[in-house]
């Protein structure tokens, strides 16, 4: 029979009593993790905006705009040939490089420039005054038309001085006060001829000396008048539109001051 063996008890182990719970624990506090501080500029980026007073807001006066420096952009010509020579203008074949670098070629009727004479005589009444008027027959237009008086400035000729000859001749009247009203293109896409229109006040009447093939009708039209011709649509005449329609404006306009 084998030999009996005793039963050994098993001991407890050292940490024994820590590890089996006692009937009255203590409780341990565990310790709760600091709170770190905000930096500043964590500070300044929570930081809620601060409200401002209220009050009559500052309002900044804005600064004018500065005006463009005039600056003038003209083609390089490559080259120019004249294609018909008469006694009034000439046509010109140009071929050149446009200001931005385009190639063209263009037809261009060139003409020393033309006066317009817008002569008023405003001794009875300066608010609605007597306008110098001419009718003549305009092939170009195949028509009669009611213009101001115009002429060619002749090659050098200073253009008033031009203005004082045209008035002159086409009506007989003389004038004792110039001024210049404006200076426009009439037709810039073929046509290089520049008007430059002048009033002209203090009329004295003289004789006329018109060229041979001008036959014209003269008439004082009082402003007002002349208004209505263009309201209606009987004045067809670019110069006299422009002219008439500006001094117009500008006359009252100085009224209102």
């Amino acid at each position: 029979m084998p030999a009996k063996t005793k039963a050994v008890k098993a001991s407890k182990p050292a940490n024994a009593m820590a590890a089996e719970p006692t009937n009255s624990p203590t409780k341990v506090k565990s310790a709760a993790p600091k709170k770190a501080k905000p930096s500043k500029a964590n500070k300044n980026a929570n930081a809620k905006p601060k409200r401002a007073k209220a009050g009559n807001p500052t309002v900044k006066k804005a600064s004018k705009p500065r005006k463009p420096a005039a600056s003038v952009e003209t083609a390089q010509l490559l080259s120019s040939e004249v294609v018909y020579q008469g006694p009034l203008f000439r046509v010109l074949h140009d071929k050149l490089i446009e200001p931005g670098g385009r190639p063209s070629e263009r037809d261009v009727i060139r003409h020393n420039g033309s006066v317009v004479i817008l002569a008023l005589d405003n001794s009875k009444n300066k608010k609605n005054p007597l306008i110098v008027m001419e009718r003549q027959y305009r092939h170009a237009a195949n028509q009669f038309l009611w213009e101001l008086p115009a002429g060619k400035i002749e090659a050098g000729e200073d253009p008033l001085e031009a203005a004082k000859r045209e008035l002159a001749e086409e009506t007989g009247y003389r004038a004792t006060k110039w001024k210049p009203l404006v200076e426009y293109y009439a037709s810039p896409g073929f046509l290089g001829e520049a008007f430059k229109v002048f009033v002209a006040e203090g009329l004295e009447a003289g004789d006329t000396a018109p060229d041979e093939d001008e036959r014209i009708e003269l008439r004082l039209v009082k402003l007002s008048e002349l208004l209505e011709m263009i309201e209606k649509g009987a004045i067809h005449d670019g110069k006299t539109l422009s002219s008439v329609l500006l001094y117009d404006r500008l006359k009252r306009k100085k009224g209102k001051k």
